[in-house]
């Protein structure tokens, strides 16, 4: 009769013990990673534009090209839906986020072209370019890989580059990679769970 009654007991308290383990802050995923960091590239009205511009705005991050055939649009179209949805239901966190589009091809993708290619899926959305320098610098720093490809025979090209689009805090801090290559819906989720 005893043990039952112990029995009893135990259980609420054992389930109080485990609250603040399952109540507790999540680490974002890329927490302590070392991706980003300062950057100087051009704006899409040519003007500097530096990672320092954006401290106190969360930063959602995607480099890739405008001239790429098919990821980098299908990538930037569900970020920029994800993004709109979540500035559907919550105007004002979603005035702290400002999405950013690095290319990793400025040889083509002048501020004019850089700003083409973002007004095609939102005027939110910022377009950077810079001198080759630059974008090496600024791809080493954010972790990403990117190489041009073989010239085609009308003197073309794609570029072979990472896939991903990042959050980063109002720090400059990583966040967490946003699900581009699954849809809208799921940026949107991702966006609302760790935007304050």
């Amino acid at each position: 009769m005893i043990v039952p009654a112990l029995r009893r007991a135990a259980l609420p308290l054992a389930a109080l013990l485990l609250l603040p383990a399952c109540g507790g802050a999540v680490e974002p995923p890329l927490a302590g990673t070392g991706i980003g960091g300062p950057f100087q590239l051009t704006g899409e009205d040519g003007q500097t534009v530096r990672w320092s511009d954006f401290e106190g705005k969360y930063r959602m991050v995607y480099f890739g090209y405008a001239y790429c055939p098919d990821v980098c649009p299908n990538d930037v179209n569900f970020m920029m839906k994800g993004y709109t949805a979540f500035k559907q239901q919550d105007p004002a966190r979603a005035a702290r986020v400002q999405p950013l589009f690095i290319t990793i091809d400025p040889a083509r993708d002048t501020p004019e072209v850089v700003t083409e290619f973002t007004d095609a899926f939102s005027p939110d959305l910022l377009g950077l370019t810079g001198t080759e320098a630059q974008i090496a610098d600024a791809a080493k720093k954010f972790a990403v890989y990117y190489q041009r490809g073989e010239p085609s025979a009308d003197g073309g090209y794609l570029m072979d580059h990472t896939r991903g689009a990042y959050l980063f805090g109002p720090d400059g801090e990583a966040i967490a990679l946003l699900p581009v290559e699954q849809n809208p819906e799921a940026v949107a989720a991702e966006l609302d769970r760790w935007v304050s």
